[in-house]
C-alpha cells in the first residue's frame, strides 16, 4: 500500500510537460485553415457581381430596371426576394450539408472532409462561371454551399484537436485571417473585373478556382489528427503523428489521454455511431453547457450586423453616395481592417483570453452601429444621392472601426471557442450543429437583410447594436474563459463555473483500469 502511494504521489508530482510547439504542426495549421479562404471569398464576391449591370441584365433584368428608377427610395432600391437568393442559396446549401459533414468526419476523418469541401468548391464554381440562366448560377452557389458547410465543419475542428494548448487560440484563428485574405481578394478581384466589359462577373466568380486548387492541394499534403485516428480505432497512426507534430517521442501521456476521452461513450452506454452522437449532444446533460455555448456564439455572429455590412456593403456606400468603383475600394479598405483586426487577435488571444476580447469588441460594434445608424438618420432621405464630404468620410471610418471591432471579437472567436468546448465523443456532432446555427442565420441575414432595411431605414443600424449589448451580457454572465485549458480538462470549466455547475450535473465517471488513474 505504501509503495503504491509513493507511486501515486510520484506521478502527481511530475506531470507530463506541456506539448511542443514545432515549426511542423504550425506549417500544417496554416495550410489546413486555407479552407476558409473560400469562405471569404464567397462572402463579398455576390454583393461585388450584384451591382455589375452586365449581371443583372443577364439574371435579374427587373432588379436592373429597379436600380435605374432614379424616383425609387434608396433603401429600397434592391429590394427583390429573388435576387436576394442568388446570395442566401449559399447559405441554405452550407446548413444542410454540414450535417453529412459530421458523418464523413468522424466515419473517415478530417482530412476526407476538406477534400470533400474541396471538390464541392471546384465543380460550383465551374458551373457558377459557365452559367447561362438563373438555374446553373443558383445551382453553382449552392454547390459552393456544400463546400463551405464541409469546411466550415472540419477546419476548425482540426485545428482544435491538432494545436498544443498554449498557442492554440491563435492557430485556430489562422481560419478567421484566411477568412479576412478571402474577403479582401474578393473585393480586390471585384474592383479590377467591374472594368472587363462583359465577363467582368465570370471573371470574379472563375477566380474561386484558385483557392479551391489551393485547399485540395493542401489537404492532401497535411496529416490525420490524433484524435480522428484514435476515435477510429488506429492507436499507433495516432502516436506516430503525435510524434510527429509534437517533435518528440515523449507522448504516451498525451495518446493515454485521448484514448481515455474516446472510451468514455462506451462506458455511457453509446456505440459511438455517426448518427448516434447528435442524440447525446442534445441530451446528455453534461454537454448542455457546451451545447447552449456552441449555438449561441454563431448566433451572435450574425446578429452582430457583420454579415450584413459585408453581404451588402457596397450597396451602403452606393447609398452614401459612392459610385461603384468608388464602392468596391472602400470595401477592399474595409477587408484590409478586418485582416489587421485577425492578425491581432492571432498574437495576442492566448495571453489575455477570450472573454476580454469579446468585450472590447461588442462595446466598439455597438457605438460604431449608433453613429451610422444616427449619420443616415440625419442625412439620408427621400432620394439623397450622396452624403456631404463630412459625412461620407465618417461612415467609412465608422465601418472599418465596426470590422475592427468585429474582428478581434465575435467574428473569429465564434469558430475558436465551440471548437475548443465541444467534448471529444460530440465534437464533429457539435460542430456540425454551430455551423447549422451560423449557416441558418446567415441565410436568413442575407434573405431578408435588403428587406430590412427597406423597412426599417436608418433603424435597422439600431437593431444591431442592440444585439452587442446582448453579447456582452452573455460573456460576462455565462461563457468560460477557455485560454490555454487542454481539449481534455474543458469540462472541468463547467463544473467551476457559478451557473453552469448547476447545469451539467458531477463529472464525467472513468473507466476502472484507466491508464489516467
Amino acid at each position: 500500500m505504501a509503495v503504491g502511494s509513493v507511486v501515486v504521489e510520484a506521478n502527481k508530482a511530475a506531470p507530463p510537460p506541456p506539448a511542443q510547439i514545432t515549426a511542423y504542426v504550425v506549417f500544417t495549421c496554416i495550410m489546413a485553415s486555407s479552407g476558409g479562404l473560400m469562405y471569404g471569398y464567397d462572402l463579398v464576391i455576390a454583393g461585388g457581381i450584384s451591382i455589375m449591370d452586365d449581371f443583372l441584365l443577364k439574371f435579374y433584368p427587373s432588379v436592373y430596371m429597379h436600380k435605374k428608377n432614379a424616383q425609387e427610395d434608396n433603401y429600397c432600391r434592391y429590394n427583390n426576394q429573388v435576387f436576394q437568393l442568388f446570395s442566401s442559396s449559399l447559405y441554405l446549401a452550407a446548413l444542410i450539408s454540414t450535417f453529412f459533414a459530421s458523418v464523413v468526419s468522424k466515419k473517415l476523418g478530417r482530412r476526407v472532409t476538406l477534400l470533400g469541401a474541396a471538390m464541392f468548391f471546384i465543380i460550383g464554381t465551374v458551373i457558377g462561371t459557365a452559367a447561362e440562366n438563373l438555374a446553373m448560377i443558383v445551382t453553382g452557389r449552392a454547390l459552393l454551399g456544400c463546400g463551405i458547410g464541409f469546411a466550415n465543419q472540419a477546419v476548425p475542428v482540426y485545428l482544435s484537436e491538432i494545436a498544443p494548448p498554449r498557442i492554440r487560440g491563435g492557430l485556430n484563428i489562422l481560419f478567421g485571417v484566411y477568412v479576412t485574405i478571402g474577403v479582401v481578394s474578393g473585393s480586390i478581384v471585384n474592383y479590377f473585373a467591374a472594368k472587363v466589359h462583359p465577363w467582368r462577373w465570370r471573371l470574379s466568380l472563375g477566380i474561386a478556382e484558385i483557392p479551391a486548387l489551393l485547399l485540395t492541394l493542401f489537404t492532401l499534403v497535411i496529416v490525420e489528427t490524433p484524435s480522428s485516428l484514435i476515435e477510429r480505432g488506429k492507436h499507433e497512426q495516432a502516436r506516430d503523428v503525435l510524434c510527429r507534430i509534437r517533435g518528440t517521442t515523449e507522448v504516451s501521456a498525451e495518446l493515454d489521454e485521448l484514448i481515455e476521452i474516446c472510451r468514455r461513450p462506451v462506458v455511457q452506454g453509446s456505440r459511438g455511431h455517426s448518427w448516434e452522437s447528435f442524440r447525446e449532444f442534445f441530451c446528455e446533460r453534461r454537454h448542455r453547457g457546451a451545447m447552449v455555448v456552441a449555438c449561441m456564439l454563431p448566433f451572435f455572429q450574425q446578429v452582430s450586423g457583420n454579415d450584413a455590412i459585408l453581404f451588402y456593403g457596397i450597396f451602403l456606400f452606393k447609398l452614401a453616395g459612392f459610385g461603384d468603383q468608388a464602392s468596391l475600394y472602400s470595401a477592399i479598405i474595409v477587408g484590409g481592417c478586418g485582416l489587421l483586426s485577425c492578425l491581432l487577435t492571432m498574437l495576442f488571444i492566448d495571453r489575455l483570453g477570450r472573454r476580454p476580447f469579446l468585450l472590447i469588441g461588442s462595446a466598439l460594434m455597438a457605438s460604431v452601429l449608433v453613429i451610422l445608424g444616427s449619420i443616415f438618420a440625419a442625412t439620408l432621405r427621400g432620394d439623397v444621392r450622396k452624403f456631404p464630404l463630412a459625412q461620407s468620410v465618417t461612415e467609412v471610418v465608422m465601418v472599418c472601426i465596426f470590422v475592427i471591432g468585429f474582428g478581434v471579437s465575435i467574428g473569429p472567436l465564434a469558430w475558436l471557442i465551440p471548437g475548443e468546448i465541444l467534448p471529444q465523443d460530440v465534437r464533429s456532432a457539435g460542430q456540425s450543429i454551430a455551423v447549422f446555427v451560423n449557416m441558418l442565420f446567415k441565410f436568413i441575414i442575407a434573405q431578408t437583410f435588403l428587406s430590412m432595411l427597406c423597412a426599417f431605414k436608418f433603424g435597422i443600424f439600431f437593431f444591431f447594436a442592440g444585439w452587442s449589448f446582448v453579447i456582452a451580457t452573455f460573456t460576462i454572465l455565462f461563457l468560460p474563459e477557455t485560454k490555454q485549458v487542454p481539449l481534455h480538462k474543458m469540462e472541468t470549466l463547467w463544473q467551476d463555473h457559478w451557473f453552469w455547475k448547476q447545469i451539467v450535473g458531477p463529472p464525467s465517471p472513468v473507466p476502472p483500469n484507466s491508464p489516467m488513474l
